[in-house]
């Protein structure tokens, strides 16, 4: 019955989540590949094929004083692999206190994290060990600079190598028509 709970505790808090307006936060449009429809600034994405999100106004400058959340959901019994654009520039400070990109291994901004970065030298491949990645860019007031380009792809989940891969669920918001 743990499950349970555990599906229903999620469920709850994406529904909260999409009440308080939080995924229509930043609603600035930006650029992307000719195979991917425009995104916002900051948003839950769950393409089937993967996908590209960047800073804002990449390759310019971004703007300043901007939080960007973008949350990555696989299908069930998949994981992700984020990689970063070569082509990358976060206004670089000790431990990232700036401008950053922090990355989490779950849909949420509590979830463990992977890391924070900034600076000249794109991060690692990251790897989630489940189908959510949580990922923020920050901007505060001063210094912007190129930003980043990120693409991401899914990959099964070892732990469940034996099983295959299941068929998407539907979208939790539609069926609750919202």
């Amino acid at each position: 019955m743990i499950y349970g709970r555990s599906l229903f505790h999620i469920v709850a808090s994406l529904t909260i989540f999409h009440l308080s307006g939080a995924a229509k936060k930043g609603t600035e449009k930006q650029a992307t590949s000719e195979t991917q429809k425009s995104v916002q600034c900051g948003t839950w994405t769950k393409h089937a094929e993967g996908g590209i999100f960047t800073s804002p106004n990449y390759p310019g400058k971004y703007p300043p004083d901007r939080e960007c959340v973008y949350i990555i959901e696989a299908a069930p019994r998949q994981c992700i692999e984020l990689y970063f654009d070569e082509k990358y520039s976060i206004e670089p400070s000790w431990e990232c206190k700036f401008d950053h990109i922090e990355v989490r291994d779950g849909p949420f901004g509590f979830s463990p994290i992977i890391g924070r970065f900034c600076g000249q030298q794109n991060p690692p491949v990251i790897k989630s060990s489940g189908r959510f990645l949580w990922i923020k860019f920050f901007a505060d007031g001063e210094l912007e600079s190129m930003g980043f380009s990120a693409r991401y792809n899914f990959t099964p989940d070892p732990d469940f190598k034996d099983l295959g891969v299941l068929k998407p669920l539907p979208d939790l918001l539609t069926l609750l028509g919202l």
